[in-house]
């Protein structure tokens, strides 16, 4: 009876050789990776690390100097040198504009460049090409403004789909965008030919307000295609399997397209790889689970959780590239896969910061606590003396009707909390609803929000909370359409 290649990947030795460097995989080793796990409670914190969209330009930011100040006009929107006319769905403010350009993860010493060059350093040193050169090139300068196909429809988001909504993304007009993430460059680098990449930048979601969250956050993501040798060549009786099957069916562990053999192997070789990363940067006892997922862009698509302070915590999101992407993208003769994680939390983890405002920050106490000489070196975050907050409530009724004449929501909490921040910038260090009332007899509804006053470096009087409070009253009224219970 010829052996089947399930009985070579688990009872045999496998040497995979892809592109360049060799991989000595013991059979018992294989297994944990692609079992499959059972599915946890739900934590919806993955929209920080991997959230539904993505977007590409290949027009690069200057590296040298100051970017090209960005501001908001009557007809027009001027980013980083760029005019974009204004029409219905413009809905970014001069707050988020100031952030465009400043490139935190480009920023020597700090805290998010240490992250990043840490994971450089390690794809560098990990996978080297055939020539002796790092197999994965780095792109961390593209530009931040990319169009709505390259966010959605280039990653096969659907028109209807939630992420595309106005109230959850900052549009500079119907047609063009701050990136919601990095993903939306996969197509463009994949088109240029790129079999192996890592990809960093600043990407702009309208979300709530707390110390974890914040409209302007960085992710890394990497991809790596493989051609039917490059996964194959190390496997006994390699030359008999293929990437591709006629006629197969779409199921929970691969695509209709793909075969089984070849999906197990990208799928173990992302897993190795990402559990290689983690350790290496969270240690080596790390406890790591794997739990199936949803992604439009991936299948079969996976959440890594890590052990960390006695409870699972979700660092990143990935998967086995939809197909289609690449065949849209003239790699359709590869398979691939892709991961995406967020720099803020891992920076927050690893290095005890307690506030993602703090990233912003130009105190050099803070920034003077990340000048190591060598980016590996521990670095213990030591926390500045501790301001003491204030807080407002503010309560009104929500308009009447639940959708504009324009066909949009009248009311969003995603658009109170981008008033908040408009006008109140740093110092609100949280917005939380801490009432909903419903009348009993006239059916309207009433929210009572309580917004966190505390400044970073000093501390703030009441006289000038209740200033920034009032002007949010106000325009809260004005811009809302709430009537105010003040």
């Amino acid at each position: 009876m010829k052996p089947t290649f399930s009985t070579y990947f688990i009872d045999l030795v496998l040497s995979l050789q892809l592109r360049g460097f060799v991989i000595m995989i013991f059979a018992p080793s294989v297994l944990p990776y692609l079992q499959p796990w059972p599915r946890p409670l739900l934590r919806h914190l993955l929209s920080e690390f991997w959230p539904n969209g993505c977007a590409a330009s290949w027009r690069r930011l200057s590296t040298k100097g100051h970017a090209p100040q960005s501001v908001i006009g009557q007809d027009s929107a001027q980013v980083l040198g760029q005019s974009y006319p204004r029409d219905d769905f413009t809905n970014v403010t001069p707050k988020i504009l100031e952030k465009v350009g400043r490139n935190l993860h480009n920023q020597s010493h700090h805290p998010l460049w240490l992250i990043k060059e840490r994971i450089k350093a390690h794809f560098y040193s990990s996978y080297i090409g055939r020539s002796g050169n790092p197999l994965f090139s780095v792109h961390d300068n593209l530009s931040p403004v990319v169009t709505t196909e390259q966010n959605f429809d280039s990653l096969l988001i659907p028109p209807g789909h939630p992420s595309r909504k106005r109230g959850d993304n900052y549009y500079l007009n119907r047609t063009t965008m701050l990136r919601a993430h990095t993903s939306a460059h996969q197509t463009d680098l994949v088109r240029s030919g790129l079999d192996a990449f890592l990809l960093a930048g600043d990407v702009y979601r309208r979300d709530e307000i707390d110390a974890s969250h914040y409209p302007v956050f960085h992710q890394m993501e990497g991809v790596r295609l493989f051609s039917n040798r490059q996964l194959f060549s190390r496997v006994q009786n390699g030359g008999e399997l293929s990437l591709f099957e006629r006629g197969g069916r779409r199921s929970p562990e691969k695509q209709e397209t793909h075969t089984l053999e070849a999906v197990k192997l990208v799928e173990f070789d992302l897993k190795r790889t990402l559990t290689q990363l983690v350790s290496y940067l969270f240690g080596a006892d790390l406890e790591i689970r794997w739990v199936d997922c949803y992604f439009p862009f991936t299948h079969p698509s996976f959440e890594m959780e890590v052990r960390f302070q006695g409870d699972w915590m979700e660092v990143l999101g990935c998967g086995v590239m939809e197909q289609e992407l690449l065949n849209s993208a003239g790699a359709g003769d590869k398979l691939g896969w892709a991961f995406g994680l967020g720099l803020e939390r891992l920076a927050m983890v690893l290095y005890s910061i307690p506030d993602i405002r703090l990233f912003w920050s130009q105190d050099e106490r803070f920034l003077k606590q990340f000048r190591v000489q060598d980016i590996h070196q521990p670095v213990c975050f030591q926390t500045l003396s501790k301001y003491p907050p204030l807080h407002n409530d503010i309560s009104f009724w929500l308009p009447n009707g639940k959708e504009s004449e324009a066909g949009r929501e009248s009311f969003t909490e995603n658009d109170f909390y981008e008033l908040v921040r408009s006008i109140g910038g740093d110092l609100v260090e949280k917005v939380s609803l801490v009432d909903n009332f419903t009348h009993p007899k006239t059916g309207r509804r009433s929210h009572c929000y309580r917004i966190i006053y505390r400044h970073m470096e000093r501390t703030l009087t009441q006289q000038e909370v209740q200033r920034v409070h009032q002007q949010i009253e106000q325009a809260a009224e004005s811009e809302l359409g709430v009537q105010g219970r003040f």
